[in-house]
């Protein structure tokens, strides 16, 4: 179930690349603007309810504008499934089925998420079918069969095939599907060859990509401290390529905190606070930890209550940051 989940987890706002015709949803949906998406998709379906873009546009701002939010992704469920209902042969229709799908499989138990894996791997082959171009459909899809047991329909030779049949009019979508490859035979020499001769891209959900497979090779190398220069070096990467993101900083901040480095910790951890996806990152508690190393009990305190008032906060690092604090006293 870890794989799963951790595949699931890794395509959480990848809901981009070239999903819709239209400029202006393309515009949104690509820079994240789910709460505005929202808005324009309800208002073309007022005017037009047979809009299948708008329709597949409203389910993916449902879905991704608050992920916490139970009902909002029942309500991306709804809206997914009149999508494919009403426009079965229309691509954006199954992909945003399929990304709510995914959503809600993070949430529900591991039994319960497991009975769905079929129904989400034939709504991302109903996606590829329907767009054979599709960069979310095809690595989605790929992560899929490389991370779940082939009794459930896992695959690594139709991993493979999905990679080889894009290796020459797709290189870069092949590339991506390579670093998962890597990453699943735990070949990272290979993993980071492949990350790094990918080519600087604008678009959203290769972004991602590159982010969400950086950040888990960097992890590798900083586990018992193993490659710390490594793990620096990648963290670099991404501060520089994606410097709107909190990743680059998040990582650079434990990389510092592993070498003693407390004031520089802090530094890029107060930086990742103000960036595209801070919330993805336990900061406050790392920050705790941080001015508690310096002996500064006050900021300590004063993180991790911040940390554990977070209702977004992943459980287990709340319940270190709970010890944590109440050593203080």
């Amino acid at each position: 179930m870890l794989t799963l989940t951790l595949a699931l987890a890794a395509s959480l706002g990848s809901a981009q690349a070239a999903v819709f015709k239209d400029a202006q949803l393309e515009s949104l949906q690509d820079a994240g603007k789910y709460s505005e998406l929202e808005q324009l998709a309800q208002a073309r379906l007022k005017t037009n309810p047979a809009d299948a873009e708008a329709s597949a546009a409203l389910s993916l701002a449902l879905s991704f504008s608050d992920v916490g939010d139970g009902k909002r992704l029942e309500a991306g469920a709804k809206q997914a499934k009149l999508c494919t209902d009403q426009h079965p042969n229309m691509a954006a229709c199954h992909l945003a089925s399929a990304q709510n799908l995914g959503l809600q499989m993070l949430s529900m138990g591991m039994a319960k998420a497991m009975r769905r894996v079929g129904s989400l791997k034939e709504s991302w082959i109903r996606t590829l079918e329907l767009d054979p171009s599709s960069f979310t459909a095809r690595v989605q899809l790929a992560k899929l069969y490389l991370t779940v047991p082939g009794m459930m329909g896992g695959s690594v030779s139709k991993a493979k095939e999905l990679e080889a049949a894009v290796r020459s009019s797709q290189p870069e979508t092949a590339r991506i599907i390579r670093v998962h490859m890597a990453a699943e035979d735990k070949k990272w020499a290979e993993m980071e060859s492949e990350l790094l001769g990918a080519k600087p891209s604008k678009d959203g959900a290769m972004l991602d990509e590159v982010r969400q497979a950086t950040m888990q090779l960097a992890r590798v190398y900083m586990k018992d401290n193993k490659d710390l220069a490594k793990a620096k070096s990648l963290y670099e990467g991404l501060h520089r390529d994606q410097p709107s993101k909190a990743s680059g900083s998040y990582g650079l901040s434990r990389v510092y905190a592993a070498q003693g480095q407390t004031d520089e910790a802090i530094r890029y951890l107060e930086r990742a606070k103000t960036l595209a996806g801070a919330d993805e990152y336990p900061i406050d508690h790392r920050l705790g930890d941080a001015y508690l190393a310096k002996g500064d009990k006050v900021q300590a305190k004063a993180a991790y209550e911040r940390f554990i008032a977070n209702k977004r906060a992943n459980p287990a690092n709340v319940d270190d940051a709970r010890k944590s604090l109440a050593k203080l006293g």
